[in-house]
């Protein structure tokens, strides 16, 4: 059964090359913790993209896939690449796939959390079907012209 971790804050959503040549997925990065000390960097379920194992991904990049996708939520904040949309304050929820941690902190994250991440639509929250539009949507504007969303 998967862990469910859930909290309030900026959220950068981001398309993410997800098989070569040109299937692109989306992920998104937050923190969470005292002072952000842990990362989360989720997918956002795309219909037609398979899901999208950051750590798999990572792997395949570098001997060091937590340090790879620490950097790739990170830098996709600091430097957004087209698509890339910010929310400022936004309710996730991380369906967890796991949990690691860098060999040292790396860009002030101690941990590391992987998943799917789904958003809360902000005008309403409790509706699970308009959540699930909500979070569906914001994928849609990040693939653009990039994929089938």
């Amino acid at each position: 059964m998967a862990r469910i971790m859930s909290g309030t804050g900026r959220v950068t959503a981001f398309p993410l090359l997800h098989l070569w040549p040109d299937t692109f997925g989306v992920a998104a990065y937050t923190v969470t913790g005292r002072f952000g000390v842990e990362a989360v960097v989720g997918y956002i379920p795309v219909p037609e993209v398979p899901d999208v194992h950051l750590m798999d991904v990572g792997a395949r990049h570098s001997p060091h896939a937590t340090d790879w996708v620490l950097c790739t939520g990170w830098s996709s904040r600091c430097v957004p690449k087209p698509g890339t949309v910010e929310l400022h304050s936004a309710e996730w929820s991380l369906e967890s796939d796991g949990s690691s941690e860098p060999a040292k902190m790396i860009y002030g994250h101690q941990k590391l959390h992987v998943g799917r991440l789904a958003l809360k639509d902000p005008e309403h929250p409790d509706d699970p079907d308009k959540c699930q539009a909500y979070t569906a949507g914001l994928a849609r504007e990040v693939l653009g012209s990039r994929g089938p969303a």
